[in-house]
């Protein structure tokens, strides 16, 4: 009893920081915010879509994995250059911001433009990959050629987002995304089902509704950015077309790593899809009617990794790094007692997300049992989050953060759902728990690195 009361003590005096707690508010609740509308607006879009049958929503989801793909190549480019954003923002560096922006905007557009040319020549041999499904495949083409023309506007809205976040303006692009979202639901449910005296497009519909959203998003951001007084974000002609490759390089060598854990990661991400596809469409559907609720659950962690990012940033480029190792530590620990409360909401909601898909009840049961034991695991992947977002990517420990991130999924995960669906023949809910596999041995690791303190590198010292 007494030691109990000791380890009580001990983490009321850990938390017992009133200005920690005010930054992830100030930071994290418009990112969190931001998401929970995001998350909401894409169930209400999947709901809309399920009507049209599984089909449709299998087809509108696999075409979304080339989007998922790509969103994961931005995020490893964004967020590798807010690595530098954040510590030069502690530094008050603001010229050399405006040159990382510059070269995100490249990159980022470079990575569209790659997607683009294979969502429009290439759709069918791409959807080929995760489905043998012919409607599947033909559903799934017709609204990727359409929604590809949006990738070009989340590149550059991509690049922007995360230089505000970066640099303490986490606002703006919430109200922003907020405005972009509710039109692309309200425009969705017009296209799809012919209201507001909008054609009667079906699924294709929402694949339009994504490319007025999202452009009417890049146009209102950048205006906005360039319109708000002494902006970090708001970067000249001259300071967009900077290039040298000693600075390049300088903001490459940690960002790569970045780049190549997305892409790694995305790409097992997306063997899992596969691997779910292969097992039948009432698989691949009832794990597409699991990830919107998997989305809700995931607002406030992604809200609290991307605003622990920001703060443990500033501190280490200030030269403050015990504040650095204190302020990741308590986020660590947040994102786990979380999980467990999120866990258990995501239990009670399950029979009431479910009642809103018009599909057949094989799919609803196996969606109910996934979530069953994603339920349990929220704790672990949201830790992760946090650990791996928020704590060494943004003390630049970007290769072990690619190790930890962008291979164990190959080594654990991968090969073992890969032998639960086609050699032991299990069903999907138990397919899904040995992907949860890679996120222990994630854990384990990741929080190993964390007290080693081997994370903290000052990479605005460079500059």
């Amino acid at each position: 009893m007494l030691q109990n009361q000791n380890l009580l003590r001990k983490a009321i005096h850990y938390y017992n920081d009133p200005e920690y707690f005010s930054l992830i508010l100030k930071i994290g609740l418009p990112i969190t915010l931001q998401n929970f509308v995001f998350s909401a607006l894409n169930m209400a879009s999947v709901v809309m879509i399920g009507q049209k049958g599984e089909v449709a929503v299998a087809a509108v989801g696999l075409a979304g994995q080339v989007f998922f793909l790509l969103n994961l190549v931005l995020f490893g480019l964004g967020s590798g250059t807010a690595i530098f954003t954040a510590q030069l923002w502690g530094k008050g560096d603001v010229e050399n911001i405006r040159k990382v922006l510059g070269l995100s905007l490249r990159l980022s557009l470079g990575a569209a433009a790659v997607f683009f040319l294979l969502a429009q020549f290439l759709p069918e041999q791409v959807l080929g990959i995760y489905t043998t499904d012919a409607r599947v495949i033909a559903v799934g083409a017709d609204y990727l050629r359409i929604f590809s023309w949006a990738f070009f506007f989340f590149a550059v809205s991509f690049s922007y987002m995360f230089i505000l976040r970066s640099t303490g303006n986490v606002r703006l692009p919430v109200i922003v995304s907020i405005i972009s979202l509710v039109l692309n639901a309200f425009l969705t449910f017009g296209l799809v089902f012919g209201k507001f005296w909008l054609p009667e497009v079906g699924v294709n519909g929402a694949a339009m509704a994504v490319i007025i959203a999202r452009g009417v998003e890049c146009v209102i951001l950048v205006f906005a950015t360039y319109s708000t007084k002494n902006s970090p974000a708001a970067a000249t002609w001259a300071e967009l077309r900077f290039f040298s490759w000693e600075f390049t390089w300088k903001i490459m060598k940690p960002v790569i790593p970045v780049a190549l854990n997305e892409l790694f990661w995305s790409f097992g991400i997306t063997t899992y899809n596969i691997i779910y596809a292969r097992m039948g469409t009432s698989a691949i559907a009832a794990m597409n009617i699991f990830g919107t609720l998997d989305n809700m659950a995931f607002i406030f962690f992604i809200g609290l990794g991307n605003a622990t990012a920001i703060l443990v940033g500033n501190k280490i480029g200030a030269g403050d790094e015990a504040a650095a190792q204190k302020y990741a530590g308590r986020s660590i620990g947040l994102a786990m007692s979380l999980g467990v409360v999120v866990g258990g909401l995501m239990l009670l909601l399950r029979n009431p997300v479910l009642s809103l898909y018009n599909v057949s009840p094989e799919v609803l049961s196996n969606a109910y049992k996934v979530m069953t034991i994603a339920s349990l695991a929220v704790w672990l992947r949201a830790s992760n989050m946090v650990i791996i977002v928020g704590t060494l990517r943004s003390g630049g420990d970007t290769i072990y953060s690619l190790i930890l991130d962008g291979f164990v999924i190959w080594v654990v995960g991968v090969p073992l759902a890969a032998l639960g669906a086609f050699f032991f023949m299990l069903p999907i809910q138990w397919v899904y728990l040995l992907v949860l596999s890679e996120e222990l041995t994630k854990f384990i690791l990741g929080l190993r690195r964390y007290f080693s303190r081997k994370w903290i590198n000052n990479l605005a010292q460079t500059f």
